[in-house]
């Protein structure tokens, strides 16, 4: 059974943005080619060999203060239950601040647009497959979500890869020569203007924040797949991110990965 869960002290200024921006060319994905293993420690997701739907995971949300506020944390990563995402990364091998925001972006998504049913077990799996989840080239994710050092793709130059001539003088992907993927999620420039938003809860929008890269894929993929409850709707949302069938096979493989490693934690408590 689904259930929806509404978060306590989203700032609406946060919710406002959720769904902003225009359809756009999406991010290319697995841009530095990097597969997650299983959270067991066993075989890659490629092994598999049929895209599955993942079941859609449900995050706690932390209880609100005698102040109304949520969390530790500022923005949507705020929205989710210390304890409980101290669990999941104990229990995933993923770092507690990544498991915060992609279980507050989650929550905030269902409660904004429920109508999507996206997972936090998905956003992880894609954020797994893209950067390590932040981690890519010994990056890590501070406090208040930026990714440091910055997160890069390879150059999009056609040599093996999408053809993308530079579109944004370097602002957004750092090379004013050609297009990369930028950040943990791996947005193209063209995507992550279409769809960057903030997500921390400073103001900024930033490929380069978690939270702000967690929350422009969640608004790409409910867009782009519509009911992501149905094998076609998640199919769709992430053949939008990339269309390649081993990317689907990786992605949906970590995505029930993390779902059922997260029913194991919560049934030991």
């Amino acid at each position: 059974m689904r259930t929806t869960l509404v978060i306590a002290g989203a700032s609406v200024g946060v919710l406002a943005v959720l769904v902003a921006g225009v359809f756009a060319a999406g991010p290319l994905g697995d841009a530095i080619r990097q597969a997650v293993v299983s959270a067991e420690g066993g075989t890659a997701p490629d092994a598999q060999t049929d895209v599955e739907l993942p079941p859609l995971s449900t995050a706690v949300a932390a209880l609100p203060d005698a102040a109304g506020a949520s969390g530790s944390l500022p923005g949507l990563a705020g929205n989710t239950d210390v304890a409980w995402a101290t669990r999941m990364a104990d229990a995933t091998n993923v770092s507690v601040r990544a498991i915060q925001s992609y279980a507050g972006v989650a929550l905030a998504k269902q409660a904004e647009n429920p109508g999507c049913h996206l997972g936090w077990n998905t956003l992880a799996a894609v954020g797994s497959v893209e950067s390590g989840n932040g981690t890519h080239g010994g990056s890590s994710i501070a406090a208040d979500g930026q990714v440091s050092p910055p997160i890069y793709g390879i150059a999009l130059d056609g040599v093996g890869v999408t053809n993308i001539p530079d579109s944004d003088g370097g602002a957004i992907d750092g090379d004013p020569s050609i297009d990369r993927a930028a950040g943990p999620m791996q947005l193209i420039p063209e995507a992550w203007r279409n769809w960057g938003t903030d997500g921390s809860g400073d103001g900024v929008a930033d490929p380069q924040n978690f939270d702000d890269s967690v929350l422009a894929t969640a608004n790409y993929l409910c867009h782009a797949g519509g009911d992501l409850s149905t094998l076609a709707g998640w199919e769709r949302a992430i053949a939008a991110y990339n269309d390649a069938t081993p990317y689907a096979l990786k992605v949906s493989s970590a995505a029930v990965t993390f779902a059922a490693t997260a029913a194991r934690a919560d049934a030991a408590g």
